[in-house]
């Protein structure tokens, strides 16, 4: 569950964003679907938990291409586990990035679009895809969680919008603090 302790109000405060959203704009109660989205949020609230994937050098993977070939047997995952492992990191970050950034990825193409093969990585299908991959180890210790992953792969757009917004309610939750803090600035917040 990442750095933060499972009793921490951040953790809280997310699940009641996620499933106000969830259920008050999109109509989609499932608790297993918004505890789960509401821990990712927690998880990747620390920067330094956004590329925890290293390659063989230890060096943090950050290309989304390169966390394909780390997720795959045939390149570069040792094991099946790692695969799944993998892919799982990869239907988080994508589903957060898509949910509560997706500004910064029409940047990140913009940028790499003559650096790096990623300006062709559509994110929604990478994560679909992932989770759907995650769901397929219906097996030992992972087959109680095949259900969620394969929700999450089935209504990945759904989830985006989402997180779309519980980030529009974090937008505005950080503006009437701003205007609580700051009321001869209100004028110019309008």
């Amino acid at each position: 569950m990442g750095d933060i302790p499972p009793d921490h109000p951040l953790r809280s405060l997310f699940l009641l964003l996620v499933e106000k959203a969830f259920s008050e704009d999109l109509r989609w109660r499932d608790r297993y679907v918004s505890r789960y989205i509401a821990d990712l949020m927690a998880d990747f609230a620390h920067a330094d938990r956004l590329y925890p994937l290293c390659d063989s050098m230890g060096k943090p993977i950050d290309q989304m291409t390169e966390m394909l070939a780390e997720g795959d047997v045939r390149l570069r995952a040792a094991s099946f586990e790692r695969e799944r492992e993998v892919h799982k990191y990869i239907g988080d970050y994508t589903l957060f990035m898509t949910g509560i950034f997706p500004e910064h990825l029409k940047r990140l193409k913009i940028t790499k679009m003559l650096l790096s093969p990623d300006y062709l990585v559509d994110y929604v299908k990478v994560g679909k895809r992932s989770y759907r991959i995650v769901s397929e180890f219906d097996y030992g210790k992972f087959k109680e969680s095949t259900p969620l992953y394969r929700k999450l792969s089935e209504n990945f757009e759904v989830c985006v919008i989402g997180l779309g917004s519980v980030r529009r309610e974090i937008d505005r939750m950080k503006l009437r603090k701003i205007r609580r803090l700051a009321p001869s600035f209100g004028s110019f917040l309008n």
